[in-house]
């Protein structure tokens, strides 16, 4: 069994296409697991201010990160010049992440990573300011997410609660960046790599660790063994 522990932003221009990349992995290797995990790069104004001197600076920067990140798109998504025109400075991450959470508290993976692929598009293709609750509001309404439950679950701390665990699990990795992958809790795949270089290192990683034995089961199993019963040795043959 491979599992999957997928850290990424919502406001991560690189976490977009690995995203995508990801489903493609899932659909070549449906046996995977795959758990979402909350990465902050920006969790408040604050960051941005400290990361590039001011939060207009800020926005200047990322959009230069953009360029690289869609040349690593295979889809090419990126609305370089929409988010230039856009009205808003660029994003931080709390709402956002608590937003996919939620719908992780809703409906589970599938639901987390449904609103994580909307909000990244809303942002990164359709130019939406998605530190905007309204905006974020509306996004899930577009969903088939069940709103109320949502609304529910987004406002509950428990559902910070869990952003923040996923942070202390980031921290226990040791992870400085997103899109990380960590399989089977010590493997790690770091950054957007291609899909065909995911799914070489998946199969390396389950070749380690396939069983060293086959179990094959027998009928007349209990006889030639011995085992431990009431704190002696029993040996059947």
């Amino acid at each position: 069994m491979i599992t999957i522990e997928f850290f990424h932003d919502v406001i991560c221009s690189f976490c977009f296409p690995m995203s995508y990349r990801m489903r493609q992995v899932q659909k070549a290797l449906p046996e995977i697991k795959i758990i979402h995990r909350s990465f902050a790069l920006a969790r408040e104004d604050a960051d941005h201010v400290q990361m590039f001197g001011s939060r207009e600076n800020a926005k200047n920067e990322i959009l230069s990160h953009w360029v690289h990140a869609n040349q690593n798109d295979d889809l090419h998504r990126f609305n370089i010049e929409g988010m230039k025109q856009a009205d808003f400075l660029f994003p931080t991450s709390m709402n956002g992440l608590v937003a996919a959470k939620a719908a992780g508290v809703v409906d589970g993976e599938d639901g987390y990573w449904a609103l994580f692929d909307a909000l990244q598009t809303a942002l990164f293709v359709n130019s939406q300011n998605i530190d905007d609750r309204d905006v974020i509001e509306a996004i899930v309404q577009d969903s088939s997410i069940d709103f109320e439950k949502w609304q529910h679950a987004f406002k509950d701390p428990a559902t910070l609660a869990l952003v923040e665990d996923d942070f202390r699990i980031a921290n226990a990795y040791q992870l400085t960046g997103v899109p990380a992958l960590i399989v089977n809790g010590k493997y790690l795949i770091n950054g957007a790599q291609p899909m065909d270089q995911i799914i070489q290192a998946l199969n390396t990683i389950k070749e380690k660790e396939a069983p060293i034995v086959e179990v094959i089961e027998n009928s007349e199993s209990e006889y030639g063994s011995c085992n431990m019963e009431d704190g002696k040795w029993v040996c059947k043959d």
